[in-house]
């Protein structure tokens, strides 16, 4: 565990966490991955990071690329220098492949939280089209297993509660979303095509709403929901809900899903296959912010706004495939997530006294 002593030193909560779902995968894969080269798309990302410490721990040669739109260095600092590692600030869709032979490759970026992508429309669909391609060019040319990190938003407005991954979705192609919906679903497209035409070992897993530490929390008016209702509640400030409150969502904690993904990657039976990750514990906006609330002690008030255009009502999965698959489940509950990522929200607030 050696490996991981520099995190754990930068930051506790992450790095325990880390030090925990590698102990779980050295006893499911070994040292399989002990020396591979692996390229990582959006390494400096929330689950680039993740994947990115997780798989070094694991004895991995990683580079990772990252043009730091939504990423930070900072989820990486750790990592500089050391010599497995080796960062390369650049756009994934102008990425210039150097001729390095890699056993995989793991296509993460994306601009994920709809304030954002609504925001960068034209760079949101460059990312899942001309990024996808590049990642895909150098795993065929490398005959490297491809991951590709889809998302449950290709399902869009779901008519089939919990949603199976045979359920080809039902979404506005036109809509303020479609940037990043349909983005993905053509990325997902391309992925099989690369499968069918040329025999790549190709995985897709699609990410169903995961939170936790290294999710941006500085960004003013940051889409993603849990880190919008931690730091309004630890500041006492009125917690926004577009909508009723009543629409659901299932969240899953990092380390869950960070573990789900490496066992997806190094899975024999699974190339080719598509596969749900996230928990299919489902609740409403409403009661999460009820829950944060308490959890943070808090005086905020509960203010709801508009609904925004095309916000899926309900959204659970089905994750009967990972569960044989993978031999995978969550094992964080809401609660136990929800308190460690405030935890490390407040390490971070404090170091900015």
């Amino acid at each position: 565990m050696s490996r991981i002593e520099n995190l754990i030193k930068t930051d506790k909560i992450v790095g325990q966490d880390v030090k925990i779902v590698v102990s779980n995968l050295q006893e499911r894969i070994g040292d399989l991955l002990e020396g591979k080269r692996i390229l990582i798309s959006g390494a400096a990302g929330f689950l680039g990071s993740w994947y990115t410490d997780i798989l070094y721990a694991l004895g991995a040669e990683i580079v990772g690329i990252d043009n730091l739109s939504t990423g930070l260095l900072e989820n990486l600092k750790h990592l500089l220098n050391t010599p497995r590692f080796h960062f390369e600030q650049c756009d994934v869709t102008k990425y210039e492949w150097d001729g390095t032979k890699y056993d995989y490759v793991l296509h993460l970026a994306a601009r994920p939280s709809p304030d954002d992508y609504i925001k960068h429309p034209v760079e949101t669909l460059l990312v899942s089209s001309e990024g996808t391609l590049r990642m895909l060019e150098i795993a065929r040319r490398c005959d490297a297993t491809f991951l590709y990190t889809s998302t449950s938003e290709v399902y869009g407005s779901p008519e089939v509660i919990p949603t199976p991954e045979e359920y080809w979705g039902y979404v506005n192609p036109i809509g303020p979303r479609s940037c990043y919906d349909e983005g993905k679903r053509y990325a997902e497209a391309l992925c099989m095509a690369y499968l069918r035409q040329y025999g790549l070992d190709i995985r897709i897993s699609r990410i169903f709403n995961t939170y936790g530490p290294r999710l941006d929390w500085s960004m003013p008016g940051y889409g993603r929901v849990i880190v919008k209702f931690v730091l309004q509640a630890l500041k006492n400030q009125s917690i926004t809900i577009y909508g009723d409150g009543l629409q659901t969502r299932s969240f899953c904690y990092i380390a869950d899903n960070t573990e789900a993904h490496i066992l997806l990657l190094t899975n024999p039976k699974a190339k080719g296959e598509i596969v749900n990750i996230g928990n299919d514990q489902e609740i409403t906006i409403l009661d999460l912010a009820k829950t944060i609330k308490q959890l943070t002690n808090s005086k905020s008030e509960l203010v709801f706004k508009p609904p925004r255009p095309d916000d899926p009502r309900r959204r659970k999965p089905n994750i009967t495939k990972a569960k044989q698959l993978l031999q995978w489940q969550p094992r964080t509950t809401l609660k136990e997530g929800l308190q460690k990522t405030i935890n490390w929200i407040k390490t971070k607030i404090n170091k900015q006294l």
